[in-house]
């Protein structure tokens, strides 16, 4: 066999495979790992869980799933709400509402922010926010906050979510003390939200 014709063993294959890969890698002309989304990392879409109820109002196109104990409450015009109350203070809450203004995806953790603001609320505090996130038959963009009312200091989860069918705001809160324990309800609530 000439000199020529001698092909490079399978080790060696690998090894210039291997340095191919990373020199493109270097150059970007490898897709990268999907974002993890930092601390949205946690919204990975699912359907609700066996036994929750949704509220789905008449007309409407989303669905609001309600975990265990979550009773539904007044709201605006359509508009869902419920939540669990403990001596008239309400202690979780979930909302879902048609968009009604100019937010977008690109400027909705300022506008929530502000909205909390001409709502009355105080000392408001951002914690995160990310666009492009997923959600069942859509994407969003979320904002985690935390603010005081006049009473109680609350912690809140708020996303504008475009669907197949709409764009709706849903919001999931709770009371600040409570948010370590509650969370992680709140956010199943989230991942499996409809519209």
């Amino acid at each position: 066999m000439a000199a020529s014709d001698r092909r490079p063993a399978p080790r060696r294959l690998a090894g210039l495979a291997l340095v191919a890969s990373l020199a493109l890698v270097a150059c970007g002309a490898v897709a990268p790992a999907p974002r993890s989304h930092g601390s949205f990392a946690w919204l990975r879409a699912a359907p609700p869980p066996r036994g929750w109820r949704v509220l789905h109002p008449r007309g409407s196109a989303y669905r609001l799933p309600l975990p265990p104990g979550f009773r539904a409450m007044q709201a605006d015009a359509g508009a869902a709400s419920a939540g669990v109350s403990r001596a008239r203070v309400v202690v979780d809450y979930l909302n879902a509402t048609p968009r009604q203004g100019a937010e977008t995806p690109a400027t909705w953790a300022r506008f929530r922010v502000a909205h909390n603001r001409e709502e009355g609320d105080r000392a408001i505090t951002t914690v995160a926010a990310a666009t492009a996130l997923p959600f069942p038959a859509g994407r969003g963009a979320c904002v985690e906050d935390a603010y005081s009312t006049i009473s109680h200091r609350y912690h809140e989860l708020a996303c504008l979510v475009h669907g197949a069918h709409a764009s709706t705001v849903v919001v999931a809160a709770s009371l600040e003390r409570r948010w370590a324990k509650d969370r992680a309800v709140l956010q199943r609530a989230l991942v499996a939200f409809t519209t």
